[in-house]
């Protein structure tokens, strides 16, 4: 089984956190989003990962290293391709095409999610879906009396399904999802301006591909600042069993209210910490009240109530703030 995760999106939507960041490896619930995705896939595949590919655009050889290091912790091979035109998800996933064999899942790095079952890589497909209040702003997938897909609609107008593609896809055959994307391409099949995977699925139905839903407990998005921090709120809610405060933490006449995550290195002293608040190796809260954020790495807070925030690496904040986006090495002095 190879796993196929696109990143390669500039994060316009979560800047300033994205410049110096790629949005994939924003921590929430104390780990990167890209990490905690194949983690989460990985368990639920029936045999191994034997290799993950990364598409990344140009993120420089420490964020390679890092995503290679994810890989090898899962006991599979990591491969770094690049896409250096923003051409579609169609096109990104041809970027990978040295990894495009065999069985396949193709999962896109903005989204997290919870299931309980586990991928049977007898089937030929696996599409991922989630039933929403308001499809009109997603793809969605339309379902025949036997429950498999029949058609792929790109954000509709009118209501046809409320089951909208979560970007985590199973493929039994990599060569023929392969071979799809590159008649795409070979033939200019675009829709505005970009190749995308809908289309190629949608050939692959055509030739007799039997499509699946695959359904979520759970669906988490990672896309701009608000639905980030709310993912690390649940990711905190999910594990709050677990111990989270690292021992190499240093606390003083301070409480922390959980589930909260605290990375070796923090010091936090006269303070009210949580809920739903992970913080990132390093990073110094005093005299101060915060809720419901993500605190990264070095970061430095005083004399400030933070709520429903995230605060960049390096950034030094000291004003009273409810609702903050505050971009890495940012200071307001």
């Amino acid at each position: 089984m190879n796993l196929i995760i696109p990143m390669a999106g500039m994060g316009k939507r979560m800047r300033p956190h994205t410049l110096l960041t790629p949005k994939p490896l924003i921590p929430v619930g104390g780990k990167p989003i890209v990490q905690r995705l194949v983690e989460d896939i990985a368990a639920l595949c029936d045999e191994p990962i034997n290799e993950i590919g990364f598409i990344i655009g140009d993120f420089g050889k420490e964020v390679e290293q890092q995503l290679i290091a994810i890989a090898e912790k899962l006991g599979a091979t990591g491969k770094i391709y690049y896409q250096h035109e923003a051409l579609g998800t169609g096109h990104a996933i041809y970027c990978a095409e040295p990894s495009l064999n065999g069985p396949v899942i193709v999962a896109f790095a903005d989204t997290l999610f919870k299931a309980d079952f586990k991928i049977d890589s007898k089937n030929d497909g696996v599409i991922w879906v989630n039933q929403i209040d308001d499809p009109s702003q997603f793809g969605v997938v339309k379902l025949n009396a036997n429950g498999f897909i029949t058609d792929f609609v790109e954000k509709p107008k009118e209501f046809v399904s409320d089951l909208a593609m979560i970007g985590i896809y199973f493929f039994k055959d990599g060569e023929f999802l392969k071979r799809e994307l590159k008649n795409l391409m070979d033939n200019n099949i675009m829709k505005s301006g970009e190749y995308q995977l809908p289309d190629a699925m949608l050939s692959m139905k055509n030739k007799g591909v039997n499509f699946l839903p695959g359904k979520v407990d759970h669906w988490m998005d990672c896309g701009n600042k608000n639905a980030t921090v709310d993912t690390n709120r649940m990711v905190l809610e999910f594990e709050k069993d677990k111990n989270q405060v690292s021992a190499e933490a240093t606390l003083i006449n301070s409480t922390l209210i959980q589930p909260v995550f605290v990375a070796a290195g923090v010091f936090i002293e006269n303070s009210v910490v949580g809920p739903h608040v992970s913080i990132s190796e390093n990073a110094s809260i005093k005299n101060a009240r915060v809720s419901n954020s993500i605190i990264r790495e070095s970061a430095s807070i005083e004399n400030a109530v933070i709520e429903n925030s995230m605060v960049g690496m390096h950034a030094s904040y000291k004003l009273k703030a409810q609702d903050l986006s505050f971009g890495d090495y940012s200071t307001n002095a």
